[in-house]
C-alpha cells in the first residue's frame, strides 16, 4: 500500500475497523485501569479527596491487597471490546461521509466534521458501555463487598433494578460528547500538524492520543465527577446531572468539581496515546495484508474483480481468465526478499509463463 494511500483507506472495510477498534479499547482500559481506579477513589464523596495519586494507590494496595487496583477489570473487557468496535467504525463512517460533500482540507472544516462524527459514535458507544462503567465503578470503590463483575452485576439489577445500570447516562453523554468532540478535534488537527504525510506514524498518533486525551479529560473533569457520584451511590439519593451538581457543590464547594483532575488527566492522557496508536497500527495492518494487486507488465493494473482465476492448492499451476484471454502459469518461486520490521515483512515472489518473456511477468506482493 502506497504511503499516501494510508489516510484515505476506505471506510466500507468495516470488519478492519471494528477489529482495530476492539483491540484499541481493551488495551486502552486494561493496561490503564489502576490508575482509573485511583481517579475514582479520589473523585468520591466518601473519601476526603486530599491524598495523591501516589498515596491513594499506596492505601489501596496495603490495606485491600496489592490486586485491588485491578479489581473490575473483567467488566472493562466485556465492554470495552463491542462498544470500541461500533465506536470507530461509526465514527470512520460517519467521517467519510462529511468529507464527500465538504472541504476537508480546510481546518474548520475537519474540526467541525470530526466533531460531529464524535458525538455520533459516542451515542453508539456509551450506550453499550454505561452498565459496565457502573459495575466497574461499584467495585472500585472503599469497602466494596463484591469480588466479581459478574456478581456485582446481579446484586445490582436484583436490588436496584435495570434502571441502574443507565442512572448515569445522560450525564455519560453530557460529559462524553464534548469529550469526544474535543478529542477528535484536537487528534485531527495535531495529525495535520505533526503528520503533515498523512502517512502512518506511531509516533505521531501517540503524540497526538495523547495531547487529545489530555486536553480533552481537564477540560470535562467536573462532569466526570458527578458521573462518578450518580454511578457509585447504592441508593438513589442523587438523580440527574442538575441534581449531581448541586450534590457536589454542597459538601465540597467548587473545588469539588475537580477533585482528581490529575489522576484523570494522567490515565487519559496515556490511554488516549495506547487507543490512538493501536487502532491505527491495526487499521494499517489489517488494511495492507487485504490489499492484493495484480500487475502485468503490459496492460497496467488488473482490479480482483475484474479477473476470474483458478488456483489448485497442491498444484504449480494457476489458471486467470481475464478479458476473453486464458492464461496458464507455472510458478516459479526465486528466492523470497523480505524486510522484516517493527510491522512484519514485505516478500515478493514472480509468477511466469511456461514460456517466459520479461512482459509477461508477474508480481506478487504480499504483507504479512
Amino acid at each position: 500500500m502506497n504511503p499516501g494511500d494510508y489516510e484515505t483507506l476506505p471506510t466500507d472495510n468495516v470488519s478492519s475497523h471494528m477489529i482495530a477498534g476492539a483491540i484499541a479499547g481493551i488495551m486502552e482500559h486494561c493496561v490503564m485501569y489502576p490508575l482509573d481506579s485511583v481517579k475514582t477513589r479520589m473523585q468520591s464523596l466518601a473519601t476526603s479527596g486530599t491524598e495523591g495519586i501516589g498515596e491513594t494507590l499506596l492505601r489501596m494496595i496495603r490495606h485491600e491487597g496489592i490486586l485491588r487496583p485491578i479489581r473490575g477489570m473483567s467488566a472493562m473487557v466485556v465492554g470495552a471490546g463491542p462498544s470500541h468496535a461500533l465506536y470507530f467504525s461509526s465514527y470512520e463512517f460517519t467521517k467519510n461521509i462529511f468529507a464527500q460533500y465538504f472541504n476537508a482540507s480546510r481546518y474548520d472544516m475537519l474540526i467541525c466534521g470530526s466533531s460531529i462524527s464524535g458525538c455520533i459514535a459516542t451515542l453508539i458507544h456509551d450506550g453499550f458501555m454505561n452498565p459496565a462503567e457502573v459495575v466497574k465503578q461499584r467495585m472500585q470503590m472503599i469497602n466494596s463487598p463484591y469480588t466479581s463483575a459478574l456478581r456485582c452485576a446481579i446484586n445490582i439489577y436484583k436490588l436496584e433494578g435495570p434502571r441502574a445500570f443507565y442512572r448515569s447516562y445522560t450525564t455519560q453523554l453530557t460529559m462524553n460528547v464534548p469529550f469526544q468532540s474535543i478529542q477528535f478535534s484536537v487528534y485531527e488537527l495535531s495529525q495535520r500538524i505533526i503528520n503533515k504525510e498523512q502517512v502512518h506514524n506511531p509516533t505521531a498518533h501517540m503524540i497526538s492520543g495523547a495531547l487529545a486525551g489530555g486536553v480533552a479529560a481537564a477540560i470535562t473533569t467536573p462532569l466526570d465527577v458527578c458521573k462518578t457520584l450518580l454511578n457509585t451511590q447504592q441508593t438513589q439519593a442523587t438523580s440527574g446531572m442538575v441534581e449531581a451538581m448541586r450534590t457536589v457543590y454542597r459538601y465540597r464547594g467548587i473545588s469539588g468539581f475537580f477533585r482528581g483532575i490529575q489522576a484523570r488527566v494522567m490515565f487519559q492522557m496515556p490511554a488516549t496515546a495506547i487507543c490512538w496508536s493501536t487502532y491505527e497500527f491495526f487499521k494499517y495492518t489489517l488494511k495492507s495484508s487485504s490489499d492484493i494487486r495484480l500487475i502485468p507488465g503490459s496492460s497496467g493494473k488488473v482490479s480482483a474483480s475484474s479477473i476470474d482465476k483458478e488456483i489448485k492448492l497442491g498444484s504449480d499451476s494457476i489458471r486467470i481468465d481475464s478479458n476473453n484471454e486464458k492464461y496458464n502459469l507455472k510458478v516459479k518461486e526465486l528466492p523470497a526478499v523480505s524486510g522484516a520490521g517493527l510491522y512484519g515483512s514485505i516478500s515478493f515472489n514472480t509468477m511466469h509463463k511456461a514460456e517466459y518473456n520479461q512482459k509477461d511477468s508477474y508480481l506478487d506482493v504480499a504483507h504479512t
